[in-house]
């Protein structure tokens, strides 16, 4: 197994199960909402039909990042999602690897942090 630092550029923590567009559309927009929210609010703020937003929701529950709760609001059927603890921190540490690659690009593209930051693309 190589050391840690023999690989700098291989950005292990990018978790697959969180890198995909949709799955980090729809983490984003529960980080946001620690309540949950709701299967149409999530549907449209993340541009999904009801089978894509489905399929995404049950690959994120089954790794443990989102809970879903069916129940009912009066006669109709009411589904929520949340984030759960372990979700929102594996979601924190996947952005912490992101914030790294876009540093380690800019390095490399000879673009100081101060410039990135002034641009908003990195936090001050």
């Amino acid at each position: 197994m190589p050391k840690p630092d023999s690989a700098p550029f291989s950005y292990d923590g990018l978790d697959r199960v969180i890198h995909e567009k949709a799955r980090l559309g729809l983490l984003t927009s529960l980080m946001g909402h620690p309540k949950g929210l709701a299967f149409a609010d999530l549907k449209q703020l993340c541009g999904l039909t009801d089978g894509n937003l489905s399929r995404h929701l049950q690959v994120l529950q089954e790794a443990g990042l989102v809970e879903v709760t069916k129940g009912y609001e009066g006669n109709r059927p009411h589904t929520t999602c949340r984030l759960t603890k372990a979700g929102r921190r594996r979601f924190l540490d996947y952005l912490a690897v992101l914030e790294r690659l876009v540093r380690d690009a800019a390095k490399a593209a000879g673009k100081e942090p101060s410039t990135l930051s002034r641009l908003g693309i990195l936090p001050t």
